[in-house]
């Protein structure tokens, strides 16, 4: 006994809290699917943020309800510095559809690093029907709700910056049928293959098809031609005063330290400006090779612009534009409460239900009684939620033995072997192999 003891304090002290930023890897969530211009943003900025940080950077796409699953997720992360999100202009919209409660607000602002405007895409094919946004209005004018459109979710950037562009024009969003996906990416592969008749993103987003000819920029939605995309010309030019921006930035949880919140706003500005490079490339030069804008606000500077775009983007939305678009009684964001709330109402009467003998499930003629497997799943509930406070290695063990003693372990044997075994995991999956697990208020 006294052996096994001795090996967990060994275990242990390698799970201590350092006081040095960064000491472990760090998560970068993007809100949106791969492929599309915030997933490339977030892919071509991490390794120059492992350079400059000297940690892993994992990219990991949180996608789903309109970019509220990965703001969501990364605002509600531990404010520790550890999990960090590429935000996209849809945190100054969500809140106004009421498919969350959160916005800017609810992050550290690090800064904006990047600023496109909306673009209409066709498939090649088409372009002696609409050779030009003026062509393509009074299709859609002589022939509502025939045309197919995507380029997000509903609700979303780029479905704003149609159903704008529409009723600027005297139209209403409904007279082009929007198909919701999660992101650019999928909507151009569904516009290649017929799926849809137009898309409304960035142009580049759209490089690789602009490129091979399969697609074609017939009008942008700025004051100028895009660097790069110089044969695709702005709406202004054929008399359509209707222009659409949309913003990324980086952000951390809200109560992240300031201490680490400034380590950041550091080193992003030296990386923009082009001095950390990067397989002999600087970051400035390989989004310019794309297409992509690099624009820097610092968080005051940011913190303004998101102040004006959400009462801009707050005026459309909650007006007439999308009036016609809008979901039914019941809030989006109230459904998963709604689940939830059902799920446990029957985990309830499924535990009540195996009191009173009235049912047993069985595996390999052993009873195995409802309550075990609710007790199981309401252990996973609760490592969920107090994880990211408490830690893995706390957490985890404590659960763990539990569940031991429950199953009829005896006391003294599920006792060493959960505080054993799991710092041994946290060691092989935190440590070696670099897996961002929680490490709450003792740093393990």
């Amino acid at each position: 006994m006294r052996l096994i003891w001795l090996v967990a304090l060994l275990v242990l002290t390698g799970c201590q809290k350092e006081d040095r930023f960064p000491n472990q890897p760090i998560l970068l969530l993007c809100p949106w699917a791969t492929g599309g211009g915030t997933d490339r943003m977030s892919r071509q900025i991490a390794p120059f943020l492992e350079q400059e940080l000297g940690v892993p950077v994992n990219v990991v796409n949180a996608t789903g309800g309109a970019g509220v699953t990965g703001h969501s997720r990364g605002s509600r992360a531990r404010p520790d510095g550890y999990t960090l999100t590429m935000m996209t202009v849809e945190l100054n919209m969500l809140h106004w559809r009421e498919l969350t409660d959160i916005s800017w607000e609810d992050f550290e602002v690090i800064g904006m690093i990047n600023s496109d405007a909306a673009a209409i895409l066709i498939r090649s094919d088409d372009t002696e029907r609409w050779p030009d946004p003026r062509q393509l209005i009074a299709y859609i004018r002589e022939n509502p709700g025939q045309l197919r459109a995507s380029g997000t979710a509903t609700g979303g950037i780029w479905h704003l910056a149609l159903a704008g562009w529409l009723e600027d024009e005297g139209l209403s969003p409904a007279d082009i049928k929007w198909i919701p996906m999660n992101g650019s990416g999928p909507s151009l592969q569904e516009l290649v293959s017929g799926g849809v008749d137009l898309v409304c993103c960035s142009l580049p987003e759209a490089r690789t098809l602009l490129e091979a000819g399969e697609v074609q920029g017939i009008g942008v939605m700025a004051n100028k031609r895009v660097t790069g995309y110089e044969d695709v010309p702005t709406f202004q030019e054929f008399g359509i005063t209707w222009t659409s921006p949309a913003w990324r930035g980086l952000g951390l949880p809200k109560g992240t330290p300031s201490r680490i919140v400034e380590r950041y706003t550091e080193v992003i500005p030296r990386i923009l400006r082009g001095d950390v490079v990067v397989g002999g490339v600087a970051f400035p030069d390989l989004m310019a090779r794309q297409g992509f804008d690099v624009t820097w606000q610092p968080p005051q500077d940011f913190e303004q612009t998101l102040v004006r775009l959400d009462r801009e983007l707050g005026r459309l939305l909650t007006g007439s534009a999308f009036s016609e678009v809008e979901s039914g009684p019941v809030a989006p964001f109230e459904i998963p409460s709604i689940l939830l709330g059902i799920g446990a109402i029957s985990l309830i009467l499924l535990i009540f239900r195996e009191r009173e003998g009235i049912r047993r499930l069985s595996l390999k003629g052993r009873g195995i009684s409802v309550l075990k497997i609710a007790e199981s799943v309401l252990a996973v509930g609760i490592y969920l939620l107090v994880a990211e406070t408490l830690g893995f290695v706390l957490t985890a063990t404590v659960l763990l033995f539990l569940l031991f003693l429950r199953s009829g372990v005896a006391l003294r044997v599920s006792l060493p072997i959960a505080v054993l075994l799991v710092p041994v995991l946290y060691q092989i999956f935190s440590v070696a192999l670099k897996v961002p697990l929680p490490r709450g208020m003792l740093g393990w």
